[in-house]
């Protein structure tokens, strides 16, 4: 009896390959069920491209608001029998079983570790998959296998791997179990004395039940490794080869050429590079064919690893339609005289944009008498004349928080069009955007709707740069100017705006979200989406550095609406404006998310420390 999970023939995933100038695109459709809890509803996920369980589910809007954590707190029960099976976040969708059912639950602990599984998901024939019992085998019963001991509760732990990867590479890379599992033994549950060593590879495993074995103790584990045989050693053997013995390994067994220079040490990376393109004439060609001058090194630095994700969810039409449709509401911000910036609405009459657009002119919750503001719809096209509209706001403004960098205005219900004496009784304010509200994702696509510079509206479709990988892209984006002196002087200048908040170990690093966007000067106040059509963020501000020509940010953030709204609440509640608290009490109604926040007793809120930086308004 095998356990419970993805089943052949049953169960089926139907992709079919089409042959398009020599590029192939999958096809991929089924679809399985989801529950939060076993007693919990039951959603239908229609997955329709090949890609993560995890990425799958957040693709049913109903499951992604009920994912209210991080990615590396879920656990992922497979099939409805209680602590059956689990299976990683970042499982191939493709070996669920049509009809499936998944139960997502939490630990206030990280089950996985942070771990580079391939970007690529492949059709369910790619892969084998087998099952790993959370009770070890001979000697390795009281041994510590995995890095959160939740998982035990499960009878066992399904594992997937393309064919042709290690059974190491392939526990490594699930990130469940520990770091250093040695050279560890599988031990088939059907025949416990036939035994599958961890440098073999997992082609033949597939639907296969297994035990962990660890050797008994450390002399048994250097034996071993003296009487493995050289094929099975190859990579613990690295360290003692030399440039062309690596390429050759790498040819003769199929190991990745990453792999082997990782596990290598004192190794001259240009000249094993020189050597693969040495050998790999026509592989070179074709490289500088698709990547002309410096574009391939330009496309590395970009460090968009999810770019093919975004391209899939942007390019499809009924995202970009929702997203248009939910642009409508963004509107350009023209404070005369003063700045200009963007802003959107939240409903009715009242819009939502950055606080730092009026600097310097305001006093308390009034807007300086001679100053006027214009809230802009519609200016899609250079001659605004045409297509757009406007209307004038008031000056007192409803909420203003500069802590948070944002105020709320209320726009005259008449609208005009431009250079028209009368105002058009019919021109109304579009709809808002409060009960779109998100969470703020650690990761994904996002869209910022703005208008940058002041010009016509403009979306940029681009993603999330998760916490710890912030300063990573900092330092890549620095890289590109080469000279040390010239890097460091940069750093130096970013770091004295406080860049170090947001990053790793900041105070300020889960309080915010970042991302890189084309969307700079004039585009503060511009909502920023989610793949699904929900608003997450504020888009406020950048860490930047100038030269004669020009000024260049190294990274932007967006204050979260969650949290911009829970202080909007509480000015409200503490204001005594109980008819437009019973207004916003309605708008979010249908929203879990925000009425979450409105049944909280509110605080008073703890003070936000403003950030230096260079502001994109």
């Amino acid at each position: 009896m095998q356990p419970e999970g993805p089943k052949s023939p049953q169960g089926f995933t139907r992709c079919v390959k089409k042959e398009n100038d020599s590029d192939f695109i999958v096809q991929h459709s089924h679809e399985f069920t989801v529950k939060f809890g076993q007693n919990s509803n039951e959603y239908t996920v229609q997955c329709d491209q090949l890609r993560t369980v995890l990425e799958a589910i957040k693709s049913n809007e109903e499951c992604n608001e009920n994912i209210t954590y991080a990615d590396e707190n879920i656990i992922i029960q497979l099939g409805k029998e209680d602590k059956k099976s689990s299976v990683a976040t970042h499982f191939p969708c493709s070996c669920i079983d049509d009809g499936e059912c998944l139960i997502i639950s939490r630990r206030a602990e990280k089950v996985e570790g942070k771990v580079q599984h391939s970007k690529i998901v492949h059709p369910k024939g790619h892969y084998s998959v087998f099952y790993i019992d959370t009770v070890g085998g001979l000697h390795t019963k009281k041994k510590k296998l995995f890095k959160n001991n939740h998982v035990k509760h499960f009878k066992n732990l399904c594992v997937y791997g393309e064919k042709g990867i290690t059974v190491a590479e392939a526990l490594k890379r699930d990130g469940r179990f520990i770091d250093d599992l040695g050279s560890f033994k599988l031990s088939d549950n059907n025949n416990p004395d036939h035994l599958t060593v961890c440098t073999q590879k997992v082609k033949n495993l597939h639907q296969k039940q297994f035990k962990i074995r660890l050797p008994k103790d450390k002399k048994k584990i250097k034996n071993e490794k003296l009487q493995e045989s050289p094929s099975n050693n190859s990579q613990s053997k690295c360290e003692s080869r030399s440039e062309s013995e690596i390429i050759d390994l790498t040819r003769q067994e199929g190991i990745c050429v990453k792999t082997v220079i990782e596990t290598s040490s004192d190794v001259d990376r240009d000249k094993i590079y020189e050597l693969l393109r040495e050998q790999f004439p026509d592989l070179k060609r074709l490289m500088e064919r698709r990547f002309p001058g410096d574009s391939f090194q330009e496309a590395l630095n970009l460090r968009k690893e999810n770019f093919g994700k975004i391209q899939q969810s942007f390019s499809q039409v009924h995202r970009v339609r929702k997203l248009l449709e939910l642009g409508k509401s963004v509107c350009k911000l023209v404070i005369k005289d003063v700045s200009m910036g963007t802003g959107f609405v939240l409903f009715d009459t009242f819009i939502l944009t950055s606080a730092h657009l009026f600097e310097g002119y305001v006093e308390g919750k009034e807007l300086q008498h001679d100053v006027e503001v214009f809230a802009i719809f519609d200016y899609e096209e250079p001659e605004p004349e045409k297509n757009s509209h406007y209307f004038r706001a008031k000056n007192t403004f409803i909420d203003f928080d500069a802590e948070l960098d944002y105020a709320v205005l209320e726009l005259n219900p008449e609208g005009s069009k431009p250079n028209q004496q009368k105002t058009a009784q019919k021109i109304m304010v579009p709809p808002g955007l409060l009960s779109k509200f998100g969470p703020l994702p650690a990761n994904g696509e996002a869209c910022i709707i703005g208008h940058p510079a002041g010009q016509v509206k403009e979306m940029d479709p681009t993603f999330i740069i998760e916490i710890e990988k912030r300063g990573q892209a900092i330092d890549e984006h620095l890289s590109q100017h080469k000279h040390p002196f010239i890097i460091n002087s940069l750093s130096d200048h970013v770091r004295k705006q406080g860049i170090e908040n947001i990053l790793q170990g900041g105070h300020k690093a889960g309080k915010v979200g970042t991302y890189n966007t084309f969307m700079y000067h004039g585009a503060s106040g511009s909502p920023v989406f989610n793949g699904l059509g929900k608003v997450f963020g504020l888009h406020t501000a950048g860490y930047t550095y100038g030269f004669i020509k020009q000024v260049e940010s190294v990274i932007e953030y967006a204050h979260p609406l969650t949290m911009i709204f829970e202080r909007f609440v509480s000015n409200l509640k503490n204001s005594g404006n109980e008819e437009l608290l019973k207004r916003v009490e309605e708008e979010a109604k249908e929203n879990k998310l925000l009425t979450d926040v409105l049944n909280i007793k509110q605080e008073a809120p703890a003070p936000v420390e403003q950030m230096e930086v260079s502001y994109s308004g």
